[in-house]
């Protein structure tokens, strides 16, 4: 098996410690999701909001230079007053960010505009028509009939 160029995860000191031992060459990258749960643990219920949509900011960010951006904002807003909270982010920037060193080609979409969904397009209308299959095998006779005559097109 091949080394991931990336792993990411929360902070299970198991899971980067093994990686570490069988994938030395690999990244890490720090799950948001957990990230930005242990940050608003870190905030009173007031601040939560504003707090989650800075968060939001740093992680959409198109590029890692609007990332930084934004985790500066996000530093100048609550750091005065909740340097626990900013701590958090501040000490993993490295690991929360090492996404964007990669190609962004890499993580565009597929130019195909999703095939799968216009292939069972016609069977899902049809499903709706008749408010449901009936039974297994007449599901599987339906969904086979209708992609085999939509390959067609």
């Amino acid at each position: 098996m091949r080394a991931p160029v990336l792993a990411v995860g929360d902070g299970a000191l198991g899971f980067w410690k093994t990686l570490a031992e069988v994938f030395p060459a690999s990244r890490h990258q720090r799950c948001w999701v957990h990230k930005t749960a242990n940050v608003l643990n870190a905030l009173p219920k007031s601040a939560q909001p504003g707090a989650r949509k800075a968060l939001q900011d740093i992680d959409n960010a198109e590029d890692r230079d609007l990332a930084v951006k934004a985790l500066k904002t996000f530093t100048q807003l609550y750091g005065a007053k909740f340097p626990k909270a900013v701590k958090k982010i501040t000490d993993d920037e490295a690991e929360l960010l090492a996404f964007y060193d990669f190609l962004p080609g890499a993580l565009d979409p597929p130019a195909d505009d999703q095939p799968d969904e216009s292939t069972f397009a016609t069977v899902r209308l049809r499903t709706k028509v008749t408010r449901g299959a009936g039974s297994r095998t007449a599901a599987l006779a339906r969904v086979f009939n209708l992609v085999d005559s939509a390959q067609a097109r």
